[in-house]
């Protein structure tokens, strides 16, 4: 996950030396504009009170639009609407059976972003996002039976808004917008606090591409 990271920031510095899409993009950060953008997340969870529990990273699907507004030469804000896919795996033995366990949770993301552009050929954003759980899905595979809908966290308080925070880059290439970025929920999954089930918060790495109007 890091030496993702470490080469996309190795990328963007590349583009930040050309002068000709520096050029090309100068437009867009004197007007509001808009756009769409699919990818995918690599997603995991964990508990920062340390409950005994690991899971696997898992991918998922992400796509929405976002809009930019500069607030001058340099700065601007990006709010974002996302369908967005998280969640984790696990897999090991049970008795002499191996199994696959897949943990899906489907959000509406609303990711509020300050800009920052230094050169109009990169962006860089941080700051709070919004999410709420549409769906969860559960999937076991033990051998070469599957059973769908299987709760691992029985958790009947789960809470179903949460506050996060998102950060990263897009590189700017005329119309076109890769982007990424890494988030961590605030907040964990138990409501109230009154479950007795292992809380977990979500973090993950967000892979897009996208076109700009």
């Amino acid at each position: 996950m890091n030496k993702v990271i470490t080469s996309l920031f190795f990328v963007a510095a590349m583009f930040a030396g050309t002068t000709v899409l520096a050029q090309s993009n100068s437009d867009f950060n004197d007007k509001v504009t808009f756009g769409l953008k699919a990818g995918i997340n690599s997603s995991n969870v964990y508990d920062e009170k340390g409950e005994d529990f690991e899971g696997d990273p898992k991918i998922g699907f992400v796509a929405g639009g976002f809009v930019g507004i500069p607030l001058g030469e340099f700065f601007g804000i990006q709010p974002e609407v996302l369908f967005s896919q998280k969640g984790y795996s696990r897999s090991g033995r049970i008795l002499t059976q191996d199994y696959e366990f897949k943990h899906t949770t489907n959000h509406l993301d609303i990711p509020i972003q300050l800009q920052i552009r230094p050169i109009p050929a990169l962006t860089i954003l941080a700051g709070p996002q919004f999410s709420y759980i549409v769906s969860k899905k559960d999937e076991l595979k033990i051998g070469g039976n599957t059973t769908g809908n299987v709760e691992d966290f029985d958790n009947k308080n789960l809470r179903k808004n949460s506050l996060g925070v998102v950060g990263g880059l897009d590189i700017n290439i005329s119309h076109l917008v890769i982007g990424a970025r890494v988030g961590w929920d605030l907040q964990d999954n138990k409501g109230d606090g009154t479950s007795t089930n292992p809380r977990y918060k979500n973090r993950w790495v967000q892979l897009t591409a996208g076109i700009r109007f």
